[in-house]
């Protein structure tokens, strides 16, 4: 009898080809998949199922996955034995036996994504797969009233990109902030909803720091949802500076 484990795991996305496996590359669902099949020693092959797909360097704090395992072993002792195998840019950070009923993906409720970008006038080596980077001044009050128009639920047909096989574009944004970390020399934004499009807090991103920078009108979004046209929205924030931070579910 199957077991079904509920994975919460933490990764540097900067060498991983994103997290979906894709052939000859290097991806989170292939290096986890090998490191819980050394596990199983079984010749049935044992596949994870993600909350979501990540791309090729975005990081996560907190993706979900889950397995059903052939073997009756401990939480703990499964978040002790994948660590002891995965490389150093994966970690394990929480391991929970479920219910059958569970399903990393399709019981998802919400997702909290954080973007960092550094302020330095010259990018800095050491947050250069950590961060975006962004030289010119931004007005971080003109950020925090322009991302209030992000929070509700609205058809954000202007903010995915291309490779979307996504027919509805309506997605409900719970909460959303921008702060400034003097400290680090950062803006760091964090969005909670119920979903999100392909590249879509990426495409926000982007919006906002144009905004920021006098480039944009405060309360453009509101016209954006009305357009529905990418073309009208064309900037992409670097994969560098998102993170996954967390998943919930009911």
């Amino acid at each position: 009898m199957t077991q079904r484990y509920k994975i919460t795991l933490a990764y540097d996305g900067t060498n991983f080809a994103g997290f979906q496996e894709q052939p000859n590359q290097r991806t989170v669902q292939s290096v986890l998949e090998k490191a819980v099949n050394k596990m199983s020693k079984e010749d049935k092959y044992i596949k994870i199922y993600g909350s979501g797909r990540t791309d090729a360097g975005v990081h996560a704090l907190g993706q979900v996955v889950h397995f059903d395992f052939p073997h009756p072993i401990p939480a703990s002792g499964m978040l002790k034995g994948l660590n002891s195998i995965l490389p150093l840019d994966c970690e394990v950070v929480d391991c929970k036996i479920v219910p059958n009923t569970f399903h990393a993906r399709y019981t998802t409720h919400a997702k909290r994504y954080m973007y960092r970008v550094s302020l330095g006038k010259f990018t800095n080596p050491f947050k250069r797969f950590y961060t975006a980077h962004y030289k010119y001044p931004l007005d971080v009050e003109k950020m925090q009233l322009a991302i209030q128009d992000l929070i509700g639920t609205h058809d954000f047909s202007s903010f995915v990109a291309s490779g979307s096989q996504v027919k509805n574009h309506v997605r409900t944004i719970y909460e959303a902030s921008v702060k400034e970390d003097k400290a680090n020399q950062e803006i760091v934004f964090e969005f909670l909803g119920n979903g999100f499009l392909y590249n879509q807090v990426r495409i926000m991103v982007a919006a906002l720091l144009e905004i920021g920078s006098n480039k944009r009108p405060v309360h453009d979004f509101l016209r954006l949802y009305e357009v529905k046209d990418r073309n009208e929205c064309r900037g992409t924030a670097p994969a560098s500076g998102l993170y996954l931070k967390e998943v919930y579910y009911d």
